[in-house]
């Protein structure tokens, strides 16, 4: 695939961006396309020995010294990102919370908050940096609902799963996704605080980001991770109890995800937005009609069609975004599938 092409960058070609979680599915795939670009990038990891495997992986696709790979264990330690954010000019956020099973809402906020708001301050105690973009959920959003018709805006928030997370009268099993869907809403909502209050000389855009699937970079040393691995836990049968409850929803190929940040980042104009990664709508049972269409030969699970996520989405601001850095559209869901299935089948 061409690389990104950049019309008059708010960050000039080769400044350092840094990538936090850059040893993640999202992350990776924002390392890639930020360098592909002409940009140099700090990734940072919690553990720098266990994943060594990315600089020969970017140096490799990019050239030698383009990708320094950087340990930042306790992130919101104090001053824990002083150190690596020296002459970084964007950020792509990509840490966060990992854990679905949120027991309790307020302690989840307590543990979670403090490594967002630990980066800002050391961003803002930098005056090379220019630009944060930092990754939210389309659950933060919404809660998903077959055939439901919603409009979603900019200023839509999952106030639904709030409630319901914080619902004494109901028992952790009778909540479903709740919490962990308030979790990204609550976190994004308290970053968005922050910057109000603090109003930092930075640029600020999150990125709502729904289930994520494609190629991963490196299959041998990163595995298939986060929701690409949902993917391949169905293909071969796995996983489907988990995958029957998941609503109807909207996916992002791993590429234009990678491309989102690149745009939210240098795209001259870009501050205060939450930017919707829709691309194109999906069910499981559809995901796997598209297993049989690769793979004829095999047997795959059956799923019961639950409908469609009708939901009306402002996704155009975000696709005219990674259009802008060269792309002709999203990449639909079949491509991605093909390219998931792919990546572990090589």
């Amino acid at each position: 695939m061409a690389p990104p092409t950049l019309q008059n960058p708010s960050i000039p070609l080769n400044s350092i961006i840094l990538v936090t979680a850059a040893n993640s599915l999202i992350g990776s795939h924002a390392c890639d396309q930020i360098l592909a670009a002409g940009y140099r990038v700090r990734g940072t990891v919690r553990n720098a020995s266990k994943n060594a495997w990315l600089t020969p992986l970017f140096n490799t696709r990019h050239g030698a010294g383009r990708f320094e790979l950087f340990e930042v264990p306790d992130m919101a330690a104090p001053y824990a990102w002083d150190d690596c954010i020296v002459d970084v000019s964007g950020i792509a956020h990509i840490a966060g919370p990992v854990e679905i099973f949120i027991p309790d809402l307020d302690a989840a906020l307590a543990d979670y908050a403090p490594l967002h708001i630990a980066l800002f301050e050391a961003a803002k105690r930098t005056p090379s940096v220019k630009s944060i973009a930092m990754t939210s959920s389309a659950w933060a959003a919404y809660t998903p609902k077959a055939d439901t018709r919603f409009v979603l805006t900019e200023k839509t928030w999952n106030d639904e799963a709030v409630r319901i997370a914080r619902d004494e009268t109901l028992k952790p099993g009778e909540k479903g996704w709740a919490p962990f869907m308030a979790l990204k809403t609550e976190m994004e909502r308290a970053c968005w605080e922050w910057v109000d209050k603090e109003k930092p000389a930075f640029a600020f855009n999150t990125l709502l980001i729904d289930t994520v699937l494609g190629s991963c970079l490196d299959p041998k040393n990163q595995g298939i991770p986060s929701t690409a691995g949902f993917l391949k836990d169905l293909f071969y049968g796995q996983g489907v109890e988990i995958m029957s409850q998941m609503e109807p929803q909207w996916h992002i190929d791993t590429l234009d995800a990678g491309k989102l940040y690149l745009a939210a980042l240098v795209t001259p104009g870009v501050n205060g937005e939450r930017l919707f990664g829709f691309a194109e709508r999906y069910s499981w049972p559809q995901v796997i009609g598209m297993f049989k269409e690769l793979h004829p030969d095999r047997e795959f699970p059956q799923m019961v069609d639950k409908g469609k996520d009708i939901a009306e989405v402002p996704n155009q601001r975000a696709e005219e975004l990674v259009k802008g850095v060269g792309k002709s559209g999203w990449v639909g869901l079949k491509d991605s599938v093909k390219a998931n299935v792919e990546s572990f089948l090589c």
